[in-house]
């Protein structure tokens, strides 16, 4: 009796806000530092952009431009991650298991993997791409996090169902983002561990897409049809 009492109360908890709260408090503080370390280094960028506009606007290199503009799309994706992961919506299904939880955590953190590795002297353009792949990736990933807003989840959880937006053309959007910046990230490190590397990122991204679209599936009777209507990545292609 006590413990059936116990267990009853825990599942209580666990649907409230500040259980929620208290388990995404993790990913908070981690993306909140990582945010605040890019801004040393970010100040120091636009106030050398300042002086060149200042001095002799002709002379601004492209890739301090570029390399700017990267840095900024990438401290607003942390900073949104930050402000959604706050306010998200209880969830109303989570995924059991071990396999799901592990492939959503290693997915998440495993391109950090990429700081131990040494960068590569690029040429002008190779480092351009770099930098326009890793723009364009961070700026639709933020596109679809907006339009995700409150449903975020690290782990594989139903919470609402977002199909408008860029949710409309593919069913993960957010990741497709991703890795076309972390594709961006892996190129400035130009080596056989970064490619390795960025397969092994990319593979933990493909699990999460299949363990999220099973509790999708178990959650939302439409989600059956939308999966149907809408490719996983690509339009048309896959």
């Amino acid at each position: 009796m006590i413990n059936a009492m116990v267990t009853g109360r825990l599942k209580a908890l666990r649907r409230t806000k500040l259980y929620d709260l208290f388990a995404a408090a993790p990913l908070i503080a981690w993306y909140g530092y990582c945010a605040a370390q890019m801004l040393p280094q970010l100040a120091q960028q636009i106030a050398l952009l300042k002086l060149f506009v200042r001095t002799d606007p002709s002379m601004l290199p492209a890739t301090l431009v570029f390399r700017t503009v990267s840095e900024v799309s990438t401290l607003a994706f942390l900073v949104l991650l930050v402000v959604m992961f706050t306010v998200r919506h209880i969830p109303q299904r989570a995924t059991l298991g071990f396999r799901p939880r592990f492939a959503a955590v290693v997915g998440t953190f495993l391109s950090v993997g990429f700081l131990l590795l040494p960068q590569q002297e690029l040429s002008y353009a190779l480092y351009l791409v770099s930098l326009l792949l890793v723009i364009g990736g961070t700026v639709f990933a933020i596109c679809a996090l907006l339009v995700l807003g409150r449903s975020i989840s690290l782990l594989p959880e139903a919470r609402r169902l977002v199909t408008r937006g860029p949710y409309a053309l593919v069913r993960h959007p957010l990741y497709l983002g991703e890795m076309i910046a972390v594709a961006g990230v892996a190129l400035q490190y130009r080596s056989a561990g970064a490619l390795l590397l960025l397969g092994l990122v990319w593979g933990f991204l493909f699990w999460r897409m299949k363990y999220e679209e099973l509790v999708l599936f178990q959650s939302f009777p439409e989600y059956g049809a939308y999966m149907a209507r809408t490719a996983r990545l690509v339009p048309g292609v896959y």
